[in-house]
């Protein structure tokens, strides 16, 4: 199993924790040999919830330039016709995806184009689902566009147990569908603004890829 780089400063902490309460546990409380190994099965388990959490596995990529494909993986939790206020300035269809715990937690670019806007906004951590997440919450918001005309706007949003975005983008860069634009440790939440004209291809409650999934359709 691949492990991404952004999970390896935090296990090696989580093992290396792990590893000196089942020592310490066994010399100051159970100095036998069935707590020891007890304590280190348990450990393992625990080990390896976290280590889910930061898996990157290899998968064939969707490459389409009229397809906006998911920039995470997780569950479609919204499709609806919003006002963009941040950026795009006018309504869209606003795509939420919704990381579990159990999700992969790469986040990837949707279509190819320049990243002609980006902003990081510190705030609070309301559970993902909650309305007032999408504008309060920590939150980034990335746009790309494609061909000077095609623009999608992206919003990796912190919840109640994600408390931690890593961005890897910045304006002017050129973005590459399906390539890593960013990390969110331990799940949350991935909002994209998709153009009103575009072919919607999901539903709600349908889990989704992120780089494998597409979402809508370019129809200009």
């Amino acid at each position: 199993m691949k492990i991404h780089s952004e999970g390896y400063k935090i296990l090696i902490i989580w093992g290396l924790f792990l590893l000196a309460a089942c020592l310490l546990l066994n010399i100051f409380v159970y100095n036998n040999d069935a707590f020891l190994y007890g304590s280190i099965f348990s450990a393992l388990i625990l080990f390896s919830l976290v280590l889910q959490f930061f898996r990157s596995p290899t998968r064939p990529l969707t490459e389409n330039e009229n397809a906006i494909v998911s920039p995470a993986d997780g569950e479609i939790v919204t499709i609806e016709k919003v006002m963009e206020d941040e950026y795009l300035k006018k309504e869209c269809i606003l795509i939420s995806v919704f990381m579990s715990p159990l999700n992969v937690h790469v986040n990837r670019y949707a279509i190819s184009g320049e990243v002609t806007y980006f902003k990081y906004h510190p705030g609070k951590y309301w559970v993902a689902s909650h309305p007032k997440s999408s504008t309060e919450n920590e939150r980034t918001t990335v746009v790309v566009e494609q061909n000077g005309e095609r623009k999608i706007l992206m919003r990796q949003i912190a919840g109640y147990v994600a408390r931690r975005i890593v961005s890897y983008c910045k304006r002017g860069d050129f973005a590459r569908q399906t390539d890593e634009f960013g990390f969110i440790k331990f799940g949350s939440r991935v909002d994209i603004y998709v153009p009103l004209h575009a072919k919607i291809l999901v539903e709600l409650n349908q889990k989704v890829k992120g780089g494998v999934n597409i979402l809508a359709e370019f129809t200009k």
